[in-house]
């Protein structure tokens, strides 16, 4: 059947919000351990004071939204999912969405694939993109830094790095309780930059074990949230985190996810300094720990490393 079950998502738990312009600031260090407490134990958060020009965003969504309205709309509520919408339905397998991608780099495709755009709308997505690469760049250095790695470690984990923009709207549903706008899962890649909607609500993360509502954007602020590879690289120190989109019975919204990914050849592996140290004796742990056991437990941990490379 094609019912939903989900466990209704809680109401009042306040997602992290980073003022990047703090980190120019007297508050560096208070915003830098926010940060990482935002990676570690969220695997989301917000951002302000980001540096995307607010005109640029605002020209981006009007464009998706009246795009979608003429081209788009119309041929959704006549396919096959939208027609055939009731207790059949295999919740499970489909998604109530209208969706394209937009690639960017390495290489980008054509957007005068996706019918009834134009030149403005191409223009503006590049402004856009290219706006957003700096700040993933930014966020990347600064988790680096965090995770106590080299400024450009993930940035040069990532190289070249993969951009893309999966444009997306999650038409008005009659019927949300047979199925998702978007089925739960993790992102694949590194560090994902939303731009939502600022009236509709449905984005949703899982967290100590309810689903957290993603409130509409507000202030300008864009919504980040980390991929499988960030997890991997921190040694699951930073977290990806599963979401879903819940469908809306009384409006659509607008997501435009754009993607600072690995490059497809890149090699991922934890980074080598936030492993465990391994491979040793636990006699030749106890004889160090005998004269240092007083000392830090991560230069500790970080010695006995050194001393089986």
């Amino acid at each position: 059947m094609g019912c939903l079950s989900n466990e209704p998502a809680l109401e009042d738990m306040a997602i992290p919000v980073i003022n990047l312009r703090e980190l120019d600031g007297e508050r560096r260090t208070e915003t830098m351990s926010l940060l990482h407490e935002a990676c570690e134990k969220w695997g989301f958060f917000w951002v302000e004071n980001h540096g995307i020009n607010k005109a640029l965003m605002e020209k981006v969504k009007r464009l998706v939204n009246s795009h979608y309205e003429e081209f788009l709309k119309q041929s959704f509520y006549e396919s096959e999912l939208a027609k055939e919408l009731g207790p059949l339905t295999k919740a499970s397998e489909v998604d109530w969405q209208s969706t394209y991608f937009i690639r960017h780099q390495p290489e980008s495709n054509d957007v005068n694939d996706v019918p009834g755009h134009e030149i403005e709308f191409c223009k503006a997505m590049e402004g856009y993109i290219r706006q957003l690469i700096e700040l993933a760049e930014r966020l990347a250095e600064v988790m680096s830094e965090n995770l106590g790695l080299e400024k450009c470690y993930l940035k040069k984990a990532f190289s070249p790095p993969f951009v893309g923009a999966e444009v997306a709207k999650y038409p008005q549903c009659p019927h949300p309780e047979l199925v998702m706008g978007l089925r739960a899962r993790t992102d694949a890649g590194g560090i994902s930059l939303l731009l939502q909607d600022d009236m509709v609500p449905g984005l949703e993360f899982f967290k100590d074990g309810k689903w957290v509502p993603i409130t509409p954007a507000k202030d300008n602020r864009i919504f980040v949230n980390l991929g499988d590879q960030v997890e991997v690289i921190s040694n699951g120190l930073y977290k990806s985190i599963l979401h879903r989109v819940v469908a809306d019975k009384d409006g659509s919204r607008l997501s435009i996810a754009t993607f600072y990914n690995p490059g497809a050849n890149a090699i991922i592996s934890p980074a080598p300094k936030l492993l465990y140290p391994g491979g040793y004796r636990f006699k030749d742990y106890l004889d160090y720990y005998t004269g240092a056991k007083f000392s830090d437990k991560g230069a500790r941990f970080q010695t006995i490393k050194d001393m089986f490379k």
